[in-house]
């Protein structure tokens, strides 16, 4: 029997209580698998700081690096958000990424239809959008040094080098591959000369895959078009801040920001984990989503370990759970027959991967 070493990072705020149901259906999975889980707990975020005065201990570093995989939660809260910057949670996760060069984002977005109505946007514009947005991770404005802030005046540079561009290009084109074979790439070319380093080196790439079909868009059109005609979209491929903003505004076609994954690699480990946030209103209620935690499980298994039988059971599981109407609290206006809690719906998500209905 394979046995898989998952380093688990839970975090702050809804982090340990979504960790905790995509454990539970990860070990649900394995019952009836050639395969075992085991996990280790390392600290990240802002209860990393409390307790040892840095949100990214090198113990959390040293396990990450070790582990097959990594599964984390979510990181920040208001109560950090009076630290020094390299002292606040989401530094930890910055600097994590940089420790494992994981430069390629990967966050699909779909849209299911028993959730048509959670959308905001008109059902015929949402129905049958199946779209990936892929994220540059390691580059771009947020790592780009000098920076500085004074009391009246600060600056960022956003800097990509082509070798960057070049890695994550290929990411992009490489899943274009297995999906509708269509690459959008998202920049500022008219205005900002790092995007046009951007574009010119992803045409570049481009040629090496003759079958996909290369588009180009500015990020401000590409915001507009996300909510005009989503379906349009096969792979968005783009920089850390444009798909930082534009994945979080494609979260929302789905109904609820709460139901998408993500997976980060391009190291030796990758890390998965849900598109959202801590959500500190809602901390200990009970009530967090644990959807899209129990989907980042599915393409851990999926991606990083190879078990893609357990990972489709999982996310044929889901679609049974919406289909049957079990819904959280936040999705429980379309469709529910059952609101559920958090705990009780990664219970129903274990029960039917292990075929007891």
């Amino acid at each position: 029997m394979k046995v898989y070493n998952i380093a688990v990072i839970k975090g702050d705020g809804i982090g340990p209580e979504i960790i905790d149901e995509a454990i539970k259906v990860l070990d649900a999975v394995a019952v009836n698998a050639d395969f075992e889980l085991k996990y280790d707990e390392y600290l990240m975020g802002g209860n990393a700081y409390d307790i040892t005065g840095d949100p990214l201990p090198q113990e959390t570093i040293d396990g990450c690096e070790r582990a097959d995989a990594i599964l984390f939660g979510a990181i920040g809260g208001e109560q950090w958000d009076k630290l020094p910057r390299d002292k606040r949670p989401e530094s930890g996760l910055l600097k994590l990424r940089a420790a494992l060069g994981l430069y390629a984002n990967y966050r699909p977005v779909k849209v299911y239809d028993e959730l048509i109505e959670a959308s905001t946007l008109k059902p015929e514009v949402v129905q049958g959008v199946d779209l990936l947005v892929m994220r540059e991770l390691t580059g771009g404005i947020y790592f780009g040094k000098p920076r500085e802030k004074g009391e009246d005046r600060a600056y960022n540079t956003m800097i990509y080098t082509k070798e960057e561009i070049v890695r994550i290009a290929k990411e992009a084109f490489e899943s274009a591959m297995k999906r509708r074979k269509k690459v959008c790439s998202i920049d500022k070319a008219n205005v900002l000369e790092v995007s046009q380093l951007w574009r010119d080196t992803v045409e570049e790439v481009a040629k090496d895959y003759p079958e996909v079909a290369l588009t180009h868009m500015y990020v401000d059109n590409a915001a507009m078009q996300l909510v005009r005609d989503p379906k349009q979209f096969d792979v968005m491929l783009t920089g850390n801040i444009f798909g930082d903003i534009l994945s979080d505004e494609a979260s929302m076609i789905s109904g609820s920001i709460g139901l998408l994954p993500s997976a980060s690699v391009g190291g030796k480990v990758g890390l998965y984990e849900p598109i959202h946030g801590s959500a500190p209103d809602i901390t200990g209620q009970g009530i967090a989503n644990p959807l899209a935690t129990i989907s980042s499980a599915s393409m851990m298994l999926r991606f990083a370990l190879g078990e893609v039988e357990a990972a489709d059971k999982i996310d044929t599981a889901i679609e049974k759970v919406l289909k049957e109407g079990y819904r959280t609290k936040d999705i429980a206006a379309f469709g529910a027959s059952e609101v559920c809690s958090t705990t009780e719906m990664g219970s129903i998500i274990a029960d039917i991967v292990c075929s007891h209905r």
